[in-house]
């Protein structure tokens, strides 16, 4: 597949992997209870990093349904949805995503990203574990569940008989 849009896709899954790598990183330096600044600052650099590798990583399916003409999701529980859509094959059209383990772990930073967006001053870093290793997950597997999706779907081109469109071939 020579569509030009998948190097966008794999610079936003770059991204994302740093993100989630930083955030692991964060957490596992130890984020220091208290409402002092040093405190404060540790535990809004692991939820805007984490934040930001779940919108880099989002935007890569993004990008992904629209090179395959297929329109993103609609409604209050978009994000939610986006995940379900991309977790899910459709048989005679494509392969899901990222399914399985992958597809839970997401979900996971999906929850996290809600957190941080909506819920950061009742943040508790003694909480974040599950999200963390979701994060360490996701980290470790997303570029190759991508790159399993595009090779299966570059093998379906391959296997695809040109349409005969009337002209006649010698």
């Amino acid at each position: 597949m020579s569509d030009a849009r998948w190097f966008d896709v794999e610079d936003d899954l770059a991204s994302a992997i740093k993100h989630f790598d930083l955030s692991v990183r964060i957490f596992k330096e130890g984020v220091p209870p208290g409402d002092d600044l040093p405190a404060y600052k540790s535990r809004m650099a692991l939820m805007q990093s984490m934040q930001s590798a779940y919108t880099s990583m989002e935007r890569a399916y993004e990008r992904i349904l629209e090179i395959l003409g297929e329109e993103k999701p609609t409604g209050s529980d978009y994000h939610a949805q986006l995940i379900k859509r991309v977790s899910r094959a459709f048989p005679e059209s494509r392969p899901a995503i990222i399914e399985g383990a992958l597809a839970e772990a997401v979900d996971e930073t999906r929850r996290f990203r809600h957190v941080a967006r909506k819920g950061y001053d009742g943040f508790r870093v003694e909480n974040a574990g599950a999200a963390i290793a979701a994060a360490d997950y996701v980290r470790a597997h997303i570029r190759e569940a991508i790159e399993v999706f595009r090779s299966a779907l570059e093998g379906a081109d391959r296997e695809r008989p040109e349409k005969d469109e009337g002209v006649a071939r010698s």
